[in-house]
C-alpha cells in the first residue's frame, strides 16, 4: 500500500557549459522527482523533465494530484482519469502542460512500483502482459476514430509472434541509437568537430545536430559534421520549433546538400497542418516530431494528416506509460516508425524500456527505429543506461531505471542543495 508521496525539485547546472543548448532552449536540466513510499520493501519513483525555472510549478502540480494516488483502486483506467479528468484541476490542462507532465511523473512512479514488486524491468513487465490487460490501460476517448480497442488488441496479439527471437537479437546486438551530444548549438566549431570525431571512433553511425541559428552557421556546422562522418552515416537535424513553415521549407532547401535523414521539430509543435506541408515539401527528408506533443490526440492528428515520417515519443511529457502505449499503438496502426526522444535528466533511462517494448510487442521491426542518446547526467541514477558501439544494451534490473541516488537528490535539490549555494 502507498503511504506517502514525496516530491523533490532537483536541478543540475548544465546551462553554463552549453549542454542541451538549441535554437530556443538553454537551461539547467531538471527533474520533478517523485517517491511513492509504501508499507512494503519497495519505493516507486518517477519524474518529469523540465529546463530549470518552472520545475517548482510541476512540483506543485504533483502535490495537487497526489491525493488521487493515495486513494487509487484496482482499475487502471479509472486511476488514470482520476488524474487527467479531475473535475476542477483539468481546467488548467486539459491533458497538456505542467499538469499533464505532473500526471506522468505520478503514473510512471506507480508503474515503477509495480515492476519492482513483480521483480521485472519495465520493458519485460509490459511485453509479457496479457493483451486484455494492456488494452485496459489505454484511454481510447478522443482517439477511437483512429484506433479502436479491437485494433489495438490485434496489434498486441500479433506482436507475440517471434517475440523471443527479437529479444535474443536485442541481447546480442543492442538497440540502434543515435547521439545528440556532438552538436549542441552553443558549442564552438572545434568542439563540434572533436566530439563528432570521437563519437564516430566509438561506433556511432547516426548523429544529430541542432539547427535554427543563422542559416550560414547551420550550413557550416553541417559541413563539419558530414565531413567527419562520411557519406554513409546518418545525420539528423533538429530545429527545436523555431522556424515558421515557409522558413523551414527554405532552410531545408539550403541544408539538403548534407543529406539529412530527418528534420526534427521544424515548426511549432501544435501546427499539424504546417508539419504536413513541410513534409510534402522536403520529402525524401523525413519530418520528425513528438517530444513536446501534448497528448495522444496531437499524435493522432499528426498521423492522420501524414505530417510526419518519424514519430517521436517522450516518457515524461504525457500521462505516463498508459498514454505512451496509446501513442505506440497509433504509430503501428499508421505504419510510422517510433524513435523516442531522450537526453535531459533520465529520459534515456526511461525510453530504452519503451523502445524495447515497442519492438518486442508492437512495432516488431527495427527498420527506421533508433533511440536518442545524450551523454549527460547518467551518473546520478542507480541503474544508468548502458551503450556499446552506438547501441543501447538491454536493462535487466527490476523497475523503470528511474531511481536517483540519494546523494544526488541532496546535492542538487533546489534551492537548498549545496550545488545551488
Amino acid at each position: 500500500m502507498i503511504t506517502d508521496v514525496r516530491v523533490h525539485d532537483v536541478r543540475f547546472p548544465t546551462a553554463a557549459a552549453g549542454d542541451g543548448s538549441d535554437s530556443i532552449n538553454k537551461g539547467d536540466y531538471s527533474a520533478t522527482y517523485v517517491e511513492l513510499l509504501t508499507d512494503g520493501p519497495h519505493t516507486g519513483t518517477g519524474f518529469t523533465f523540465t529546463n530549470g525555472r518552472g520545475n517548482e510549478i510541476t512540483a506543485a502540480c504533483v502535490r495537487a494530484l497526489a491525493p488521487a494516488v493515495l486513494s487509487m483502486g484496482e482499475d487502471p483506467l479509472e486511476f488514470l482519469r482520476s488524474l487527467t479528468a479531475d473535475v476542477q484541476l483539468r481546467w488548467i490542462g486539459p491533458e497538456k502542460g505542467a499538469l499533464h507532465m505532473a500526471t506522468g511523473a505520478l503514473v510512471n512512479a506507480v508503474w515503477d512500483l509495480r515492476a519492482k514488486t513483480e521483480g521485472k524491468p519495465m520493458w519485460q513487465l509490459l511485453a509479457e502482459m496479457p493483451t486484455a490487460d494492456l488494452v485496459a490501460c489505454v484511454d481510447f476517448r478522443h482517439i477511437d476514430d483512429a484506433l479502436t480497442p479491437g485494433e489495438a488488441a490485434a496489434i498486441l496479439d500479433k506482436g507475440r509472434d517471434g517475440m523471443a527471437d527479437r529479444l535474443a537479437r536485442l541481447r546480442s546486438e543492442g538497440f540502434p541509437s543515435y547521439t545528440t551530444s556532438v552538436g549542441w548549438l552553443g558549442y564552438p566549431d572545434d568542439k563540434v568537430r572533436q566530439l563528432t570525431r570521437t563519437a564516430y571512433a566509438e561506433g556511432w553511425r547516426a548523429m544529430k545536430m541542432k539547427v535554427g541559428g543563422p542559416i550560414e552557421d547551420d550550413v557550416r556546422r553541417a559541413r563539419i559534421i558530414r565531413g567527419e562522418i562520411g557519406p554513409d552515416a546518418l545525420l539528423m537535424m533538429d530545429a527545436n520549433q523555431i522556424w515558421g513553415v515557409d522558413e523551414a521549407i527554405a532552410n531545408m532547401a539550403r541544408l539538403a546538400e548534407f543529406d539529412p535523414y530527418w528534420i526534427e521539430e521544424p515548426t511549432h509543435p501544435d501546427d499539424v497542418l504546417g508539419h504536413a506541408r513541410i513534409q510534402r515539401a522536403v520529402t525524401p527528408v523525413r519530418v520528425a516530431t513528438g517530444e513536446v506533443a501534448a497528448n495522444r490526440v496531437i499524435f493522432k492528428q499528426l498521423l492522420q494528416a501524414e505530417a510526419i515520417g518519424v514519430m517521436q515519443i517522450d516518457a515524461c511529457r504525457v500521462a505516463g506509460i498508459p498514454e505512451v502505449l496509446a501513442e505506440l499503438l497509433l504509430a503501428a496502426k499508421f505504419g510510422v516508425p517510433v524513435c523516442p526522444h531522450a537526453g535531459g535528466v533520465g529520459l534515456c533511462e526511461l525510453v530504452q524500456h519503451l523502445a524495447i517494448f515497442d519492438y518486442l510487442r508492437v512495432g516488431t521491426s527495427l527498420e527506421g527505429r533508433m533511440v536518442e542518446y545524450v551523454d549527460h547526467l547518467h551518473e546520478h541514477f542507480t541503474d544508468p543506461v548502458q551503450t556499446r558501439n552506438g547501441r543501447y544494451l538491454v536493462p535487466e534490473k527490476p523497475g523503470y531505471s528511474s531511481d536517483l541516488k540519494p546523494e544526488s537528490i541532496a546535492e542538487f535539490s533546489f534551492p537548498q542543495g549545496p550545488a545551488w549555494n
